[in-house]
């Protein structure tokens, strides 16, 4: 057994890339299509879309390299 129990790095590693690229264009589809559906998007619901979409991308890249490259070689 590794340091870090039996995690299963692969399964992480596309886990977070999914959860991230969900995040993205959850944010994307709902920052373009909100203010056709509602008229006018309130600013927090705009701050909710932008920040979706810079924690989608941040989870994206960042879990492919640290479940993916990083937690495997320190094993």
């Amino acid at each position: 057994m590794g340091r870090y129990g039996s995690l299963d790095y692969p399964k992480l590693t596309k886990g977070g890339f999914l959860l991230g690229l969900t995040l993205f264009l959850a944010g994307a589809i709902g920052g373009a299509f909100a203010p056709a559906v509602l008229g006018s998007t309130p600013g927090w619901l705009s701050t909710v879309f932008v920040d979706m979409e810079a924690v989608g991308i941040l989870l994206g890249l960042l879990s492919p390299i640290v479940f993916g490259v990083v937690l495997p070689l320190t094993e």
